[in-house]
């Protein structure tokens, strides 16, 4: 169609009805649908009326999982009519997509402009939506830029459906009247989704990990419950910015209450940046027009180089599956987008390459009601999403650990103390028969213990951000660094002997703990996963007194700075909450530091000499 030398004659010559927009389409043609919730509702209808007069079209697009009419016209015609090439990185597990897995195409996000560009797979047409054009002739792509841009840049004829309920969307997300082919008018609302239910795993789960996010990250995050419960965590953060794949209400609501603000992103400074949105009626109304979001394609949004670039790059993305190794397997859940599958490995290893980045990767411990847990042996049969040298953070509600250069043995030992404890024996076992932990090694009952994220505290002393809380598992090692690197005289004072060497059998008692009988508080520095432990706080319980004695060590460079009272504070606090009666401590009379520190309780303290041994015992019900 010739072009005028403006563009609204253009506008008018190119308007026309669906159907006969339709009818430049033919048999064997490739065609891309816009994604998401910019879905062509209308065209994509009065393309499966049409169906009878087409054989062997290919539809191409993100993967939808729906009963739309598409989908129907490819299963009722088995796939002669229509067939359905779908983007999907996912694992392909569930069964609505396992049953249609071998029209899937894995690939990353960040890779299909550029299959679209180099015509290795030619587009045909492109039926997508857009606002109705500005006063220059430029419509948004609105709601869905991701790889719609580019499959409109490459296709043969673009059919564009002009929507006045598309919000008009600022960033690379534009295509000018002069670059489609047809127009047709019709005006209907956009796909929403529904308000995600409240579920208490998902609130637990953010709550271990909302620590893991400092002021001034940028955060990209996938749609699911436990994202949304999370942007509920951030709440009290500052200054946080946003790089993701689509933005969602969650977003929107921290965006309102001035905790994103984008000032610290390092890139792209005061925009908020995003390839889609899924979400509300409300969500789009905030993106309309909004001078502080930009949308654009998503061999932007999900490159690599462009994630690594941002600040302390924070990702949060939902896995189905994680073995013992740390291979994950990821798929579109139950109120989870499932294109944002597709990027999850972008931003991984994105987050990986940026200052202070971080990758998060979230799950419930079980699946099916309970029955089967998300922390398994292997994936064998599953295709992994994630390969295990990519993974950083796995959060279930049990607990967060760090993988990244964690042995395989330090790897399973971690993954098991966040399972279900229903699962933990189980999962030892196997991890012993894989060879991933030591076969001598004993499972004791004490690793089914619920870790107790409450008495979890950061606590400022001497310009040093130290963190307290109970011990894992996984702190063998450093625990055992501890102990390594104290003086002989704080060796007797603690073991009440000398003492060289810390092996497993001889300390296993700090770190294998039920946290109700035997309880253990470090205090450490530094990052998770990668801590250094300062001190060490214990106390074991007496069933037939229920009295929790108590013993304390503290490196030699941060005594004196008030960490062993904190530590002695935190477990009279646990104690009690486990109805223990009271506290007993065993120390010699030349220990003036533990004298001193028990009798800072602010509990009655009772002293008794045994030979060369004060014995002080407290009892919380007796108050100085």
């Amino acid at each position: 169609m010739p072009k005028t030398t403006y563009w609204a004659d253009n506008y008018v010559q190119k308007l026309t009805s669906a159907k006969q927009a339709l009818q430049h389409i033919h048999p064997g043609q490739r065609v891309f649908i816009g994604s998401s919730c910019g879905e062509p509702q209308h065209l994509v209808k009065k393309l499966a009326e049409a169906s009878v007069r087409f054989t062997d079209l290919e539809i191409v697009r993100l993967l939808c999982i729906e009963s739309g009419p598409l989908t129907l016209v490819a299963n009722q015609s088995h796939s002669q009519q229509f067939n359905i090439r779908s983007f999907y990185l996912g694992s392909a597990s569930p069964k609505k997509i396992s049953q249609d897995q071998r029209f899937n195409t894995p690939i990353n996000l960040s890779q299909i402009p550029h299959l679209f560009k180099s015509r290795m797979m030619p587009i045909n047409a492109a039926l997508i939506q857009a606002s109705p054009p500005d006063d220059f002739g430029w419509m948004s792509l609105g709601v869905s830029v991701d790889i719609t841009l580019a499959a409109c840049e490459s296709a043969d004829i673009v059919i564009c459906q002009t929507n006045p309920n598309m919000p008009r969307v600022l960033g690379r997300s534009f295509i000018h009247v002069n670059d489609v082919d047809y127009i047709v008018e019709h005006e209907e609302d956009l796909l929403t989704i529904q308000p995600l239910p409240e579920l208490e795993t998902a609130n637990i789960i953010a709550k271990h990990i909302s620590r893991l996010i400092d002021d001034g990250s940028t955060l990209q995050t996938n749609l699911g419950v436990t994202n949304e419960a999370t942007m509920l965590c951030l709440s009290e953060k500052n200054d946080l910015g946003v790089h993701s794949q689509y933005l969602s209400d969650g977003l929107m609501r921290l965006f309102s209450m001035g905790v994103i603000t984008n000032k610290k992103k390092g890139f792209n400074n005061g925009k908020l940046v995003a390839g889609s949105a899924v979400g509300s009626h409300f969500l789009y109304e905030f993106i309309d027009d909004n001078p502080s979001i930009e949308f654009h394609p998503s061999d932007y949004i999900n490159n690599p180089s462009i994630i690594a670039r941002h600040n302390a790059m924070v990702t949060l993305n939902t896995a189905m599956a994680i073995d013992l190794t740390g291979q994950v397997a990821a798929d579109a859940l139950p109120y989870n987008n499932y294109t944002g599958i597709n990027g999850l490995l972008d931003f991984t290893r994105g987050a990986a390459m940026s200052k202070g980045g971080k990758s998060i990767l979230m799950m419930t411990s079980t699946s099916d009601h309970g029955t089967k847990s998300r922390i398994i042996p292997n994936l064998s049969g599953i295709a992994v999403v994630v390969p295990r040298g990519d993974v950083q953070f796995v959060a279930t509600e049990y607990g967060v650990v760090n993988l990244f250069g964690k042995t395989l043995n330090e790897r399973a030992m971690a993954l098991i103390s966040i399972a279900h404890p229903d699962f933990r024996d189980e999962l030892f076992s196997k991890a012993k028969e894989l060879n991933l932990i030591d076969i001598n090694r004993k499972f004791k009952q004490a690793i089914k213990g619920v870790y107790p994220l409450k008495y979890e505290e950061t606590v400022a002393i001497n310009g040093i951000a130290v963190m307290f809380r109970p011990a894992k598992p996984i702190d063998e090692r450093s625990i055992q660094e501890h102990y390594y690197t104290m003086n002989r005289g704080d060796i007797v004072s603690r073991f009440f002997h000398e003492k060289k060497s810390f092996v497993h059998d001889q300390i296993d008692t700090t770190f294998e703990i039920d946290y109700i009988n035997d309880l253990t508080i470090v205090a450490t520095i530094g990052e998770l996963g990668f801590e250094k432990i300062i001190a060490v706080g214990e106390y074991f319980r007496n069933s037939i007194i229920n009295m929790a004695e108590i013993a304390f060590s503290v490196s030699n460079e941060y005594q004196g700075m008030g960490i062993a009272e904190i530590l002695q504070r935190k477990l009279a606090r646990a104690a009690i909450d486990n109805e223990i009666k009271g506290l007993v401590a065993y120390t010699s009379s030349e220990n003036k530091g533990m004298i001193k520190l028990f009798h800072k309780l602010p509990y009655a303290v009772k002293s008794e000499k045994e030979d060369d041994m004060i014995i002080l015992t407290c009892l919380f019900s007796k108050l100085k």
